[in-house]
């Protein structure tokens, strides 16, 4: 996300919970908000078939896919693009989160680190791509990256009381404002009702541990806790071929450290151990917008969080939330 990328801004009342698209900046929220304002649209609701372009998704599609190689899968929700030759980012760009989930071949199994809305099917999308078995592992469990985990058998997760709270679901109260009208580009996936939608319980046939490796045949995969952005928040590195997989820990763009499960002494620290594994790495492949990013920005990110721990940094401030912006990302906290 350059500079309109990913933001999101919460205004609560009994009648409506208002939430602008994740991508944009500080500066262009008061312009989203009066298109959020206008009556009637911040409340409505889409279902599938009836399309819609919010100002957000005129923006679409972003430069960067330009340079990968689009995978027909025949899906009207995802779209799918080889980032390695063994790796593919399913991609959806009709939500404003454009959650990104990431399937990684091995010889003898795959694994497929989130699985995005819920929106969509995603486990026929990876049926498409492979016929390995599927595992699947959550970069953290909220609502965005673990719609379609109830779909598989196999899930991995890590044992916090959030990871267990999440395992539950979601009902439609808390869910359908992800596909209020605002917040979709086009239509919904066949089938999918906003007043309907809601994440699935699922259940852990695994839970893993820091530094934990998964074998996939012929690719190993290490887990890496980086807790902050969420307790149960982690990255999946591939050390073989220089790949870190930051699900919400980094993307280029506002990233989300409000949230009352956040802690941002816990992402700090989180930061300096990527930081640190910066030199050996080649790509980052981040959850939300664009599938590749260089490793470089780790280092600008532990610099960053060291600058708003010692106060060095100014901040916007904007509907309670605070935001400190530097090159091509931003760090998005609670006003306390």
């Amino acid at each position: 996300m350059a500079e309109k990328i990913r933001s999101n801004l919460f205004r609560q009342s009994r009648e409506i919970t208002i939430i602008l698209p994740r991508r944009v900046a500080a500066t262009t929220w008061l312009t989203l908000l009066a298109f959020l304002l206008v009556p009637g649209l911040a409340s409505s609701q889409i279902n599938a078939g009836e399309p819609l372009r919010p100002e957000w998704c005129r923006q679409l599609p972003r430069p960067q896919y330009k340079n990968l190689e689009r995978v027909n899968v025949t899906d009207d929700w995802f779209e799918v693009y080889r980032v390695r030759p063994d790796v593919f980012a399913i991609y959806e760009p009709h939500q404003f989160e454009e959650v990104i989930s990431y399937l990684i071949l091995g010889s003898r199994r795959a694994l497929l680190f989130d699985t995005g809305l819920g929106v969509g099917r995603i486990s026929h999308v990876t049926a498409k791509l492979t016929s390995l078995p599927v595992t699947v592992l959550n970069s953290h469990t909220h609502f965005d990256h673990i719609g379609g985990n109830a779909e598989f058998s196999e899930v991995m997760g890590e044992d916090t009381s959030f990871t267990r709270a999440s395992i539950k679901g979601q009902s439609n109260i808390y869910s359908r404002d992800a596909l209020a009208a605002e917040r979709i580009c086009g239509t919904l996936a066949a089938g999918v009702r906003a007043d309907s939608y809601a994440i699935r319980p699922w259940h852990i046939s695994h839970w893993v541990q820091d530094g934990e490796r998964i074998d996939l045949g012929g690719r190993q995969l290490e887990i890496i806790f980086t807790p902050g952005h969420t307790p149960d928040s982690l990255c999946l590195l591939d050390r073989k071929h220089g790949l870190l997989f930051t699900g919400d820990t980094f993307y280029p763009g506002p990233i989300y450290l409000f949230t009352p499960e956040t802690d941002f002494a816990a992402y700090a620290r989180s930061a300096s151990r990527l930081a640190h594994l910066a030199p050996s790495l080649k790509l980052l492949l981040p959850g939300h917008n664009v599938p590749v990013a260089e490793p470089g920005y780790l280092t600008r990110l532990l610099e960053a969080v060291r600058k708003v721990q010692a106060g060095l940094v100014n901040s916007t401030v904007i509907e309670g939330r605070r935001e400190y912006r530097f090159q091509d990302f931003s760090l998005l906290l609670a006003v306390k």
